[in-house]
């Protein structure tokens, strides 16, 4: 399973609409695109966490405390173009990419940090994997690991998506995510096994 080539993804761009792979807006094609990737611009709309209002996250408390918890925790900020986002020190924030994918059932594609970034300390996705036939806005896990801030803005070059031919016949895509245009909340909380490993009583 190889990499496609930077002519072999923008032939994917071209093909007929019901097997095209879409990927919107690409601002810079000859940046963006390369042997074996696409480069991702970061979105305007961030998802951080309200540290000071929980001492933890108990994802088997029961599906609806969970929901209202995370919802409470969790809250949106968004910033225009040229305006500044500060990343500090070992925080995690969810962001979005600017453009709009659809995958048609012939490609899958993983989610990279560029390694320019990487080397500042930041990674971009912890659940890197997009499956065929997935249409939305990517949400990125943005981390940062190194030790001191990092100034976002958004429109900059944050991401790659490797893309690589899938084989086989196509299949159902089941997805909780379906078509985000912003970062998405954890729904975790429809993991139907949650409750049951949670911890319990012991028996006497």
């Amino acid at each position: 399973m190889g990499l496609l080539s930077k002519s072999e993804i923008e032939e994917w761009l071209n093909k007929d609409l019901n097997e095209r792979l879409v990927i919107t807006p690409i601002l810079d094609p000859r940046e963006q695109i390369s042997e074996g990737a696409v480069d991702l611009r970061l979105s305007t709309t961030f998802i951080l966490t309200q540290k000071t209002e929980f001492a933890r996250m108990d994802p088997t408390q029961g599906k609806e405390q969970l929901k209202a918890e995370i919802q409470k925790y969790q809250f949106r900020v968004s910033k225009r173009f040229h305006e500044e986002f500060v990343l500090h020190p070992h925080q995690l924030v969810l962001g979005a990419t600017l453009e709009y994918l659809s995958f048609p059932d012939g490609l899958g594609g993983y989610v990279l940090s560029r390694s320019s970034w990487g080397r500042l300390g930041l990674v971009i996705a912890t659940a890197a994997f997009v499956n065929p036939g997935f249409k939305g806005c990517l949400t990125l896990e943005l981390l940062n690991h190194g030790e001191v801030p990092l100034v976002l803005c958004p429109g900059m070059r944050i991401a790659q998506l490797a893309l690589h031919r899938v084989t086989g016949k196509p299949g159902a895509h089941p997805t909780r995510y379906r078509c985000p245009t912003e970062p998405q909340f954890s729904l975790i909380y429809n993991d139907k096994d949650l409750e049951h490993w949670g911890r319990r009583e012991l028996a006497t």
